[in-house]
């Protein structure tokens, strides 16, 4: 049986964690928001203090009025800034408030000057093992808290759009349908992921895109609107590389993405790509599957000379390719 004094050391880290919570919760709740798209409703939190809102791409596609309510009472129209599929990722901003009971609209009213915001804290320095708490508001329930660990960094995770998201954090913070968008924080209120998915049926496998990957795309999408990606113009997938042909032509994967088709007048057309090709390296880095040839297709090799190895006739080839601004 415990001593009496194991017992209150007990209590004291109960509590100890207990207050770490609750004031995690106390900083960053009141930015918190529900966000109303017209299908359904997910989470987002306000992250600058006029009136900047990140959430989930999936919860505001096709919305034709999106109202946001935070925990104070207030609600508001939102306007999409900007949005990345890509990412799950999407802006909005806060633009006239609605009275109570949603009687009247005061479109072009100023916003008040008393927004909370929280704040993205750096992803990049969470550690496996720590707390982390995410708010939402789960199947409508607002302001819902839960709990749980840091499980695994640098997850990969296929977003709606089918393209791979990268530096996923994973955790055992139960989420719900609802919960998407809102914040996943550490216990000194920092933002260190923006919630987007779980397994279902499975229990405590949800996941948080980084606070790094939103700030970047935010920053993009506040400017632009939305995020620029190279593109080739190929359909491909991934096949294995025969043995004998990988060592005859020293090659450091022993899969590439084969080349089904190529778009007419596309960057991958100009480089004189065949269908049949087998893509194994991009810009000096081996291509293993289609997922790596999107890693590299980011926006500073639009208009860039890039190598590109592929395999024609079990022969490699280098040919010059000039990547494209992939249309939206």
């Amino acid at each position: 049986m415990a001593s009496p004094a194991q017992l209150l050391q007990d209590d004291d880290l109960l509590d100890a964690y207990s207050r770490a919570v609750i004031r995690a919760v106390e900083i960053v709740g009141p930015a918190v928001a529900r966000i109303d798209a017209g299908r359904g409703s997910g989470s987002g939190f306000l992250f600058t203090p006029d009136g900047l809102l990140l959430t989930n791409s999936h919860v505001i596609t096709d919305a034709e009025r999106i109202v946001v309510a935070i925990p104070d009472g207030r609600s508001f129209i939102a306007h999409v800034v900007g949005d990345d599929p890509d990412t799950d990722l999407a802006v909005l901003r806060l633009a006239s408030r609605i009275e109570a009971g949603g009687r009247r609209l005061n479109e072009g009213a100023e916003l008040p000057e008393s927004l909370p915001w929280a704040t993205l804290g750096d992803s990049r320095a969470i550690r496996v093992g720590q707390v982390a708490i995410a708010l939402g508001n789960p199947y409508g329930f607002q302001h819902s808290v839960t709990s749980g660990v840091v499980s695994a960094l640098g997850r990969s995770l296929r977003g709606r759009s089918g393209r791979l998201m990268d530096d996923i954090i994973q955790t055992d913070a139960a989420l719900n349908p609802g919960n998407s968008g809102g914040p996943l924080v550490t216990t000194r209120g920092e933002v260190i992921g923006v919630n987007t998915a779980m397994i279902q049926p499975a229990q405590g496998l949800a996941f948080a895109i980084a606070s790094n990957t939103a700030r970047f795309v935010a920053g993009q999408l506040i400017r632009d609107g939305r995020i620029r990606r190279s593109y080739l113009g190929v359909a491909g997938q991934n096949v294995p590389i025969p043995r004998a042909i990988a060592r005859a032509n020293a090659l450091a994967a022993a899969t590439g993405v084969f080349v089904t088709s190529v778009e007419a007048s596309s960057p991958a057309a100009a480089a004189g790509l065949k269908d049949g090709d087998v893509i194994v390296a991009f810009d000096g880095t081996a291509v293993g599957a289609i997922d790596d040839l999107h890693r590299l297709l980011t926006n500073e090799r639009v208009g860039a000379v890039v190598p590109m190895v592929v395999l024609r006739g079990g022969a490699k080839r280098t040919v010059v390719v000039v990547p494209g601004a992939r249309a939206r």
